[in-house]
């Protein structure tokens, strides 16, 4: 180890002894003997040369038979196991590739990606994602494969490419309209191929500024618009007139205001603790199911791991509209990646229902954020929801028409939470261990970008992997908007013990920008020991905000949690202190919540605690809550509810 330029190196081990104490440097886990390591060293496995002859060298014989003995007394597999190459799951935050930000005053010394406010249409059997600063937008016909159209809208005075658009199928054309702010003169677009990203301007300058627009074609043919995003005023519609080219039909109504005395989950501030700072009310989409219109909304700030949508009902596309009972109904405050604000929902070429949110991925920025989609329905009540419960864990893809109360979730479980890790390198304040913690937020860094740097985590026994999530950090990245061209390479090793090493993955030679690489495997692939081999960076050090490993564990599944408790507060009916006993295997805890026993939608992943403190809760609605307990083997049962009048 060294600690020039203030970084701790580890070189590799094949024995799992007591860790070496060494004054000012980093300790680890007692089950790695950490080494002392030249600075320049790096994991390099061993492969062929592929050159296909003996070399010249007078020592080349003896030195081949050295090296065939150690290979023999010490194996290094270099097949692959069968990677499903076309995936049947996904994993959430999708695998974009997202650009950079603009080089603006905030990102000017340190650049990241962020995407938000995901705008999805179905056309022609194929689905479209619009969304914040992206030079361009996706399209899919499977939700798991995005292929990427660059365009180059018309920027905001801003310097925004597009921010929070609208996009409306109607008829065999595409309409998209990006936000607009007072005095901006925005075009409103056109298009019938936009897979080949041919756009034309229906009008060169829209009439209504119109920030966080969005666009509904009702059943009748006639189209509304709906915008707003502030904590001051509320969310406004109205009826546009397409032989005008699209001008408003009379006075813009006010539709909707946040209410956040009533309902807890439109409070400010992480897990809407803020009470301080007024809640931003924006991110509109409408959605009509059997006659009613639902106006959905975002609150109470994009920033923070609360950010959720709401909605509203009416049987007008103008309203007037009341709360649904079950609010909000897009909600993830917990887990590795939080956030299902601001989103749209749409149907997939199969008639199956889907919300996309904006997730939070706050490591250099409050505004770094992800997109997310999420199996959704309206219950035999009318009752939307979407269904984020293991939200971040894979997920099976739409084949088929389904039946959306039943569960997409695969049921492959978190191997590598908190398991133990080592590395090549750790800049301070970003230890191996921040990669497995089950928080996007937090990650491992390694002192450079430079093929070879790695990360491994032992998962303590061999386990039947069936994917692996990759989430990339943007640590020392010096690139601004979209990039074309960049890509990740990486390998990923596996041992079942201390003796061989095959290459489970192999990236070496990619050719895409992966920062969220998701792989399924066709088989289980059994494995204890995983790591993480850099080849090439886009830009920027090696950094890994998480090294997610799914499968199951042996053994029975956890049993029920027991002694379930629910103690509204009498003084602020908002806010409710649950409490659980402790099940044995457990590492995290799954609460479902819902305002009739029968109707849980909703779910906050809990890790490493038996109490929450919750509030999210409308004054004038009782609860029932359920919680099951996470484990390597599996989901419990569901506690008996507990009642909150």
């Amino acid at each position: 180890m060294t600690l020039g330029r203030h970084v701790v190196r580890e070189g590799m081990n094949h024995g799992f002894g007591g860790a070496v104490a060494t004054p000012g440097i980093m300790s680890r886990r007692q089950s790695y003997t950490a080494l002392v390591m030249r600075p320049r060293e790096r994991f390099h496995p061993v492969r062929p040369t592929g050159r296909g002859r003996l070399p010249s060298c007078p020592l080349a014989i003896p030195l081949l038979v050295f090296l065939i003995i150690l290979l023999l007394a010490n194996p290094v597999a270099s097949s692959q196991p069968n990677i499903r190459p076309v995936p049947t799951t996904y994993c959430n935050p999708l695998n974009l590739d997202y650009a950079f930000v603009p080089k603006l005053d905030y990102s000017e010394r340190e650049s990241h990606r962020s995407t938000a406010d995901p705008a999805v249409v179905l056309y022609r059997d194929t689905l479209f994602l619009f969304s914040t600063n992206q030079e361009g937008y996706w399209w899919s016909h499977d939700l798991g494969t995005w292929t990427f159209v660059p365009k180059n809208f018309k920027k905001n005075r801003n310097k925004d490419d597009v921010c929070a658009p609208a996009a409306l199928v109607t008829g065999d054309s595409m309409l998209f309209l990006p936000s607009i702010a007072e005095g901006d003169a925005m075009p409103l677009y056109l298009s019938t191929d936009p897979v080949r990203g041919s756009w034309s301007v229906v009008r060169d300058s829209f009439e209504i500024p119109s920030w966080d627009p969005a666009l509904f074609r009702d059943d009748d043919g006639r189209i509304y618009l709906y915008w707003g995003s502030s904590n001051l005023f509320p969310i406004k519609g109205v009826e546009l007139d397409p032989q005008r080219g699209y001008s408003p039909r009379g006075k813009a109504a006010e539709l909707l205001r946040l209410h956040p005395d009533q309902h807890g989950w439109e409070r400010f501030g992480e897990n809407h603790m803020d009470t301080l700072t007024h809640p931003y009310i924006e991110g509109a989409w409408m959605t009509k199911h059997q006659g009613r219109y639902y106006l959905q909304y975002a609150a109470p700030g994009t920033e923070w791991n609360i950010y959720a949508d709401g909605v509203y009902v009416g049987d007008h596309p103008l309203g007037p509209f009341t709360p649904q009972a079950h609010n909000p109904f897009s909600y993830k405050p917990g887990g590795c990646v939080t956030g299902a604000g601001h989103g749209s929902t749409f149907t997939d070429r199969f008639g199956n229902l889907w919300h996309a949110g904006t997730m939070l991925n706050w490591i250099k920025y409050k505004f770094e954020r992800r997109l997310g989609v999420f199996p959704a329905g309206f219950d035999p009540d009318g009752v939307l929801y979407a269904n984020t419960a293991y939200g971040d864990y894979p997920h099976y893809l739409p084949t088929s028409r389904r039946d959306h109360r039943e569960s997409y979730f695969t049921g492959w479980m978190m191997l590598s939470y908190r398991k133990p890790t080592r590395a090549s390198s750790s800049l301070p304040g970003k230890p191996p261990s921040a990669a497995c913690d089950e928080n996007i937020r937090t990650y491992w860094c390694a002192a450079t970008g430079d093929s070879g740097e790695w990360l491994e985590v032992d998962l303590g026994a061999v386990y039947e992997v069936r994917a692996i999530q990759l989430n990339y950090g943007d640590d020392g990245a010096m690139l601004y908007g979209k990039q074309p061209g960049i890509y990740h390479r990486y390998r990923l090793h596996a041992a079942q013990d201390l003796t061989q090493w095959t290459v489970l993955v192999d990236k070496s030679e990619n050719t895409r920008d992966v920062p969220h690489d998701y792989i399924e495997f066709v088989e289980p692939v059994k494995a204890r020991l995983l790591r993480l081999e850099n080849v090439h960076m886009p830009t920027g050090r090696f950094a890994i905000a998480g090294l997610r490993v799914f499968g199951l564990g042996p053994g029975s599944m956890p049993s029920a949690p027991a002694g379930l408790q629910v103690v509204r507060n009498p003084a602020d009916r908002r806010n409710a202190r649950l409490t659980w006993t402790s099940v044995p295997g457990a590492y995290a805890y799954n609460i479902r919540f819902g305002v009739d026993p029968g109707k849980l939608y909703n779910s906050i992943l809990v890790h490493d605690s038996t109490n929450y403190d919750f509030r999210g809760m409308n004054v004038e609605s009782p609860y029932f809550f359920t919680v099951e307990a996470v484990a390597e083997t599996g989901v419990s049962p569901s506690s008996a509810a507990q009642a909150s009048p």
